[in-house]
């Protein structure tokens, strides 16, 4: 009679469970998704990547924070750990604090909610959201997508003289995003090269062999959008963000990296020519900035200084958001320009005020004080550490996400070196909430989500 019992019927039930639970962890990054694609759509307050005046890929980032929180109001459970609680909330309070004591909070106010969206509410939605590993490679490969059409779309505006004007010709490229963020096309392909070359060096587990040279060959052809929308700060937070990635791979693998990322410099610039006059005089501006420095060198140096001379007026809680331009003029020598010349990419020719010091962490200081900038800083630094850390710990354990934390951590180095030559503004901005939000889930989140094939 013992012979006859048996457990087979529990087996069923967890075969029909299964599916179920996948589908849900793909659904959940949709939002995200679609953030991130709808960033290419012209954002110009009037085009069709606007709804009443607000860019859609901002409105669809809300989104996701909606459904995060009906997710977790639906389960009832406690979203975060104490840890992520703690690194992605400590911004938001020296975000209030800075509000209220603003000498116009109304005026304040508009910058707190952007704040909030961009480094407390989006990363967040992004960390919970992201249920493992393939859904983190899903929302990076996004990044990567956009990056090959904006690269793509600011090809095309050089070879055909239709991009933003530069040095009198209108060759720049700048994607959709217009002459007004000639950073946007920058930021975007500077991610997209990042995170392709994280998956060249390893690629996810399970990767068929003929789709691995994809990853390589995406890497390499977007040198070619980011050299010709000739930022300076992107170039070199582009390169940091890379050269982190390969140093993480390993010795034997970073020198190979290193050997092929030369020799395709060497053919791209030196063999096709690739705006190789230009590309070496913009090179060479950047050493320039005592001896003989262009004017938009020397139009953000002047503002790194008022915002340092802001900053120590207000050292606490600085002068308050959004509230730079207004502070400006009080602090900045007679040698800052009226403006930015913009022209080009369909527009007409403008003057773009200068309404921020061209970087984020003078930025912060001067509108939030030391208070702020601890709490905001402090952030980004626990974020990149932490993701450093469990990037090695997964190495020497062998576990198959590795190219997740590479990713992750290439992101964040990018993103952190950037700041120190831009600050947010224009359309890509809800891309920094969701790097953030990458770097977040690598750093903080429990270690059998983020260890998954």
């Amino acid at each position: 009679m013992a012979l006859t019992v048996t457990a087979a019927p529990a087996v069923p039930a967890v075969r029909e469970e299964a599916p179920t639970r996948g589908w849900t962890h793909r659904w959940q990054v949709l939002p995200l998704i679609a953030t991130v694609l709808f960033v290419a759509l012209p954002g110009d307050g009037a085009g069709a990547g606007t709804v009443f005046g607000v860019p859609a890929a901002d409105l669809l980032s809300g989104v996701a924070v909606l459904v995060c929180a009906g997710l977790l109001l639906h389960r009832r459970r406690r979203p975060l750990s104490p840890a992520a609680a703690v690194v992605l909330g400590l911004p938001a309070v020296g975000l209030a604090l800075a509000t209220v004591t603003a000498a116009d909070p109304v005026a304040a106010l508009p910058g707190f909610v952007r704040y909030l969206q961009i480094f407390v509410l989006v990363p967040a939605a992004v960390l919970l959201l992201v249920r493992d590993a393939q859904g983190f490679r899903t929302v990076a490969g996004t990044l990567v997508l956009l990056a090959v059409v904006e690269g793509a779309t600011g090809v095309h505006q050089y070879v055909t003289g239709s991009g933003a004007s530069y040095m009198g010709e209108d060759i720049r490229a700048v994607g959709t995003f217009g002459p007004g963020d000639v950073m946007g096309m920058a930021t975007v392909v500077g991610y997209g090269l990042v995170a392709a070359t994280a998956y060249a060096l390893r690629a996810p587990a399970g990767t068929p062999r003929r789709l691995r040279p994809w990853a390589p060959v995406t890497a390499a052809l977007l040198v070619v959008p980011l050299t010709l929308s000739f930022s300076r700060g992107a170039w070199i937070a582009t390169a940091a963000g890379a050269l982190a990635v390969i140093a993480l791979t390993g010795l034997r693998q970073a020198v190979r990296a290193l050997a092929v990322l030369g020799a395709a410099g060497v053919v791209l610039v030196g063999g096709f020519g690739v705006g190789s006059e230009m590309i070496s005089q913009r090179l060479t501006s950047i050493t320039e900035v005592t001896s003989a420095p262009d004017r938009s060198v020397n139009d953000r140096y002047t503002m790194w200084a008022a915002a340092a001379d802001m900053w120590r007026e207000h050292p606490a809680t600085g002068v308050g958001l959004k509230g730079f331009p207004a502070h400006r003029d009080g602090h900045a020598s007679i040698g800052l320009s009226a403006g930015s010349d913009t022209a080009g990419a369909g527009q007409e020719f403008r003057k773009q005020p200068l309404l921020s010091p061209h970087n984020m962490y003078l930025l912060v200081l001067s509108e939030q004080g030391i208070i702020g900038f601890t709490a905001l800083v402090g952030s980004w630094a626990a974020l990149l550490a932490g993701g450093v850390r469990r990037l090695m710990l997964a190495r020497a354990r062998g576990a198959a996400a590795v190219d997740c934390g590479l990713a992750a951590v290439g992101l964040m180095t990018w993103q952190t070196v950037d700041f120190l030559y831009a600050d947010i503004g224009g359309p890509s901005t809800v891309l920094t909430g969701i790097v953030l939000g990458l770097a977040a889930w690598w750093a903080l989140d429990r270690p059998e989500r983020t260890a998954g094939p």
